[in-house]
């Protein structure tokens, strides 16, 4: 891919995101289901600093002390304005990249998507090819990534249903089969389906389970 991207990936409080998937882990206290949350999120996030065409990966959170651990993974902590909720946080990530490259492509990442494969990522990356476009999730109703074009306004329209808001917005579906990367976790089902497709290393770890190839 020609034009390297910068990502945005928002991440709400670890004790208070994923709530379906309170008591998977080994234990259902709220420090077994935090570290779940993070690990889900560090190995979303060691896959997107590896992907080819990624150049920065900030994260955008309500208390980045809280996610320190994770800047040893190359990513950038930056603080959530506000309770602006998941769309604000974006384009507050949005303009912090915009900031400093005007005429740059940036995209939004779920943080919950522990089987991600760095080459399927860059595959998305590439088949936007300077469209704004969007990945749908396996349900087809979320979304797991949204590209601008150079330059362009992210617009994101997370939330129920935001897979169809960001096509009628002008967001180009795009087609490829990435299961990794519309595999993202919501419910010990979603959980199920990513451990098939092979955990990363992290949430592989807390719960026990082989890690990915």
């Amino acid at each position: 891919m020609a034009r390297e991207v910068d990502l945005i990936v928002p991440l709400k409080p670890p004790h208070a995101g994923k709530s379906r998937l309170r008591g998977v882990s080994a234990s259902t206290s709220a420090v077994e289901h935090a570290a779940l949350v993070l690990a889900l999120a560090a190995d979303t996030l060691t896959a997107a600093v590896t992907a080819p065409g990624v150049r920065r990966v900030v994260v955008v959170a309500t208390d980045p002390a809280e996610l320190a651990d994770l800047r040893d993974l190359d990513v950038e902590l930056v603080a959530e304005p506000g309770t602006a909720g998941l769309n604000g946080a974006l384009r507050h990530g949005a303009a912090v990249l915009r900031g400093d490259d005007p005429a740059g492509v940036i995209a939004a990442l779920q943080a919950d998507l522990p089987a991600l494969r760095p080459a399927e990522l860059a595959a998305a990356l590439g088949e936007a090819d300077g469209r704004r476009a969007f990945t749908a999730d396996r349900h087809g109703t979320g979304t797991t990534l949204l590209v601008s074009a150079p330059g362009g306004p992210l617009d994101p329209r997370f939330g129920a249903g935001s897979a169809d808001a960001h096509a009628a917005s002008g967001a180009v579906p795009l087609g490829l089969d990435a299961p990794s990367l519309r595999g993202d976790v919501d419910t010990p089902g979603d959980l199920d389906h990513a451990r098939a497709l092979g955990l990363g290393r992290h949430t592989a770890a807390l719960l026990g389970v082989p890690r990915a190839a």
